[in-house]
């Protein structure tokens, strides 16, 4: 492990990110104290999700929002008036 300045870092940062990537570890320093440290990521690699882990678990039915079609209807075209029938402002109120 290595100590730079602030300066250098930024001055040579492409060289530096190469070094860390290798395996090198960097303590960037300002004023003499360090502030950072520069260091390989650990091995990223995870194993691939599996899908359709809950097929046949749960069933969703088909009519899964029939409550909420007149909250979903007010939300596109205004609240219902007294009969049901959504009230068209168009911006002229």
């Amino acid at each position: 492990m290595h100590t730079i300045n602030i300066h250098e870092a930024k001055t040579h940062l492409s060289r530096l990110v190469e070094q860390a990537a290798a395996g090198a570890e960097i303590v960037i320093a300002k004023a003499g104290r360090p502030v950072a440290r520069l260091m390989p990521l650990a091995d990223a690699t995870r194993k691939p999700r599996r899908l359709g882990i809950l097929a046949g678990k749960f069933a969703v039915p088909d009519d899964i929002d029939a409550p909420f079609a007149a909250a979903i209807e007010g939300m596109f075209y205004g609240p219902a008036d007294a009969g049901g029938v959504p009230k068209f402002d168009h911006g002229q109120s």
